[in-house]
């Protein structure tokens, strides 16, 4: 098939193009690169791609593609914070815009890259893809939103396909340092200390990238009647640990570590924990191959081949929102998270 692919060259898109490639798929990327500078690993893209802001793009851009996968948009609660009205503006209606582009192109499928953050402030439940939605942030309000728009566009000719990741680890070429167990590994190896900003007690649903991209490729290649419309929880059911279980298992990982909680370390309101039997039922090609003990040996490893510090994954070298307040101090990037300059390339 030949699939265009949003956000190419972010901490997800870096892992699933080449391996929509090795499956045999023609694919293409966009992406406006402004996390170019967070290499954190060996990378050259693999595919061809178009440089463009999500919010620029056109019909004649995703003319031709049997499917668009779509990743793009700001990444996580901090970054959704900086700004909700741009938060809304780039990963609702852009991505809403994008979704009807789509459709008016005769793209027959539509995979978009949702997030169990939907579900929010849920307490102790297991929650199904038919649980209610209740998110606590812009970034999770943004995804509901889409979903809520897209799903109405469905036809004969245009299947949207909602996959709600659960929260992702896992080593990538531009690898995020603030998700959960990223970031505890890190801080175990730079410190000695598994620091956690909250009381532990909170649930979190997570999941390897290399499965979430798993996921991609078995919605993408599976029989329309199968996804049409639908949304999947992505992950293990088993894959659901409380914040102090994922710092155990760091500790048990990084060798002299030791939990510590930050002095205001309290409840997270973000709470949830997700059933993931749908996927497995309805997509039984789609099988994980991580959990979190083989994920934390990885980010272990890889950090110790790297070299990090704390200065490295708090502060604007890999820490997303850091990241584009330097850019806009330097002039590069401007309040509407365009670029004032030519698009760096990658």
């Amino acid at each position: 098939m030949r699939v265009l692919v949003t956000g190419h060259n972010g901490y997800i898109g870096t892992v699933l193009t080449p391996m929509l490639a090795a499956a045999g798929h023609d694919v293409v990327g966009l992406d406006s690169n402004l996390f170019g500078a967070c290499q954190f690993g060996p990378w050259s893209e693999p595919v061809p791609s178009l440089r463009k802001d999500i919010r620029d793009v056109t019909r004649e851009d995703v003319e031709g593609f049997d499917a668009v996968l779509h990743l793009a948009g700001l990444s996580n609660d901090p970054l959704g914070n900086l700004d909700p009205e741009l938060t809304y503006e780039i990963n609702h209606r852009a991505s809403v815009r994008l979704a009807k582009l789509c459709k008016e192109a005769g793209v027959e499928r539509f995979i978009f890259s949702s997030s169990c953050s939907n579900y929010g402030s849920a307490g102790d439940d297991f929650l199904t893809e038919e649980s209610a939605f209740n998110p606590v942030t812009p970034y999770g309000k943004s995804k509901v939103m889409v979903e809520q728009d897209v799903a109405p566009l469905a036809d004969d000719n245009f299947s949207p396909v909602f996959l709600r990741n659960a929260t992702a680890y896992g080593v990538s070429p531009f690898l995020r340092f603030d998700l959960v167990l990223n970031n505890l590994t890190a801080w175990a190896l730079a410190t000695g200390r598994v620091y956690l900003k909250s009381d532990g007690t909170p649930w979190r649903p997570i999941v390897h990238i290399e499965d979430i991209a798993r996921a991609f490729l078995a919605v993408l290649e599976a029989p329309r009647e199968k996804v049409h419309n639908q949304a999947f929880n992505v992950g293990r059911t088993e894959d659901n640990y409380r914040m102090s279980e994922l710092a155990e298992i760091v500790v048990e990982t990084v060798p002299g570590s030791r939990v510590e909680y930050a002095p205001d370390a309290g409840p997270d309101k973000r709470n949830y924990r997700v059933d993931c039997s749908k996927i497995q039922r309805v997509l039984p090609e789609f099988k994980p191959q991580w959990d979190a003990r083989r994920g934390a040996r990885q980010l272990y490893e890889a950090y110790l081949q790297h070299g990090v510090s704390v200065e490295d994954f708090e502060g604007p070298r890999y820490k997303r929102i850091d990241h584009i307040k330097h850019l806009m101090a330097a002039g590069r990037l401007g309040a509407d998270l365009r670029w004032k300059e030519q698009v760096p390339q990658a």
